[in-house]
């Protein structure tokens, strides 16, 4: 039997203060807010062991050093237009407010201990379901499933607008050190964090704006030369314009792909994520008949220490642009480092202003294709081989175990034709796409993927199977 209690974790007396949204929290909540009932797609879920269980007052001591640590889990955020209205289209301001005290309320399950992990799950699913008010609640939920006094689940969901995913790692990190008995203030002496009002105060001076400036002249100059349409025989263009029409989302789960791409990166110098990105361009170009492609690429702009500690979401895109990719794949990645640098210079920016700014080109038709998305979500500090063996097949041997499944559909989404994410599993490197079914049918998603996995494994082959 299960039970369930509310609780509350109180807070007085943290840092508080508003001021103008970060050009990130911008950026998420202005995507979230057209969202509607698709929202919750946003939100940063997780379902962790606590192993040992640890007492629930226990737990609630350390989620509350972790609210104390970042001023990002207790900020709303307040719009403001000119008339007055809630339209993300109409608004000219955001305010973050960090909220010096309040209550973070806590769903506790009491249940039997070995039903702890289907019913963390369950309460996951409660808690990560449900859009945020961002006006009015904090951007984190929290629950446990407790049994005799002890908590041997934590559930915890991050909302977009408080986090990216690089954000909820550290805050995982964050967590696990005050376990071991760090505490908010000693967190904060041994590593300073950019607190998001802060780096609002960064992107408003000289050097920001200057930084603004630059990056959106570079945005306008790569639209206005890129090509006005990638796919040059989309699937089944009639169906753009029905809103029924549900986006496919395909998972390829390759061990293969994970051995491979740090083979081929050694070999061509370069990153493996240079590798990833390199590859993915070469096959959209072999897909979509156009040598000329571009992906919006999200980058974390985490380059200061200040930064990378920080739990905040500062994800933006860098408009990457990779001629003659469809050429050939080792050029493609070797080319595809420098261009990403360049990229990922000018991914700082008011994208609010820059939305402005593109607008006014697809109005007059200048604009090319930037429906192509690119999200590398695997975090440096995990690695595929961290928790299983290596495996010690050889390669041509190790792609029987790739895997490729169709876990969901969506909802449409504004300007996308096809969106691909790597993420780290356990032993593999997973390849998530979703995509337009009037740009790429199922099968050519399954085409492209294993196209992706085949350049950068057949690659690594030559250089030795094993």
């Amino acid at each position: 039997m299960t039970t369930a209690e509310d609780r509350t974790i109180r807070l007085d007396s943290a840092r508080s203060g508003s001021g103008p949204a970060t050009w990130g929290q911008r950026a998420i909540w202005g995507v979230v807010s057209l969202l509607g009932d698709d929202a919750p797609r946003y939100n940063l879920p997780v379902d962790l062991a606590v192993s040992p269980p640890r007492p629930v007052d226990r737990v609630l001591a350390d989620l509350r050093e972790l609210l104390l640590l970042h001023d990002s889990l207790h900020t709303r955020f307040l719009p403001h237009a000119a008339d007055g209205g809630n339209d993300p289209d109409q608004l000219d301001g955001l305010e973050q407010v960090v909220d010096g005290g309040g209550e973070l309320p806590v769903a506790i399950r009491t249940s039997p201990a070995e039903l702890a992990p289907e019913v963390g799950a369950a309460l996951l699913g409660q808690l990560a379901g449900r859009s945020f008010d961002h006006t009015r609640e904090w951007p984190l939920r929290a629950g446990l499933v407790e049994s005799g006094g002890l908590v041997h689940r934590l559930v915890l969901v991050g909302a977009h607008t408080g986090m990216d995913y690089w954000g909820l790692g550290r805050l995982l990190r964050d967590l696990a050190s005050i376990q071991a008995g760090e505490t908010a203030e000693s967190l904060r002496a041994s590593r300073p964090a950019l607190q998001p009002l802060e780096a609002a105060e960064v992107q408003a001076s000289p050097l920001g704006r200057r930084r603004d400036e630059a990056a959106r002249r570079y945005w306008v100059e790569q639209l206005t030369a890129g090509p006005r349409q990638i796919f040059r025989n989309p699937a089944a263009p009639e169906l753009r314009d029905d809103p029924t029409r549900r986006f496919p989302n395909a998972l390829l789960r390759s061990p293969a792909l994970a051995v491979a791409v740090g083979r081929v990166a050694q070999e061509l110098g370069v990153s493996d994520a240079a590798v990833l990105l390199g590859a993915v361009s070469h096959q959209l170009a072999l897909a979509s008949g156009s040598g000329d492609v571009l992906f919006q690429v999200v980058v974390g702009n985490r380059f200061q220490p200040a930064a990378a500690a920080a739990v905040s979401t500062v994800a933006q895109e860098a408009l990457f642009r990779l001629t003659d990719a469809d050429r050939d794949f080792e050029d493609a990645v070797r080319r595809t480092r420098s261009v990403a640098f360049g990229a990922f210079r000018h991914a700082a920016y008011d994208k609010w202003a820059l939305d402005r700014e593109v607008a006014g080109l697809i109005e007059q038709e200048a604009a090319a294709d930037h429906s192509y998305w690119w999200n590398d979500t695997r975090d440096p500090a995990v690695g595929p081989f961290d928790t299983v063996e290596r495996p010690e097949v050889p390669l041509s041997e190790l792609t029987a175990r790739t895997e490729l499944r169709w876990p969901t559909e969506f909802l449409p989404r504004r300007n996308v034709s096809i969106a691909v994410d790597a993420l780290t599993a356990p032993g593999a490197l997973d390849l998530a796409m979703t995509a337009d079914p009037a740009v790429i049918s199922r099968t050519g998603m399954e085409q492209f993927l294993r196209g992706v996995e085949r350049s950068i494994v057949a690659k690594a082959i030559k250089l030795g199977d094993r």
